[in-house]
């Protein structure tokens, strides 16, 4: 049986959607701004938090710039 990676839930999935798509590496900001979520405090480290077990778990990378990007 050959081994496959995991499929993400749908708000990791969309998380990481944003991430390919840009041009760079982006900021917690940016990732919210693209998905239309307001940057009160609560959901911007909500969000942080979200992109920081992305990153690693191996999904995304985090530079020491605290940016991030995708893995490939």
């Amino acid at each position: 049986m050959a081994w496959t990676r995991p499929v993400l839930p749908a708000d990791y999935q969309r998380i990481t959607d944003v991430v390919r798509r840009a041009d760079g590496p982006v900021t917690v900001k940016q990732v919210c701004g693209e998905l239309g979520i307001y940057l009160e405090p609560a959901r911007s480290e909500a969000m942080c938090s979200k992109l920081n077990r992305l990153a690693e778990r191996g999904w995304l990378r985090k530079p020491a710039n605290g940016k991030f990007t995708t893995t490939l």
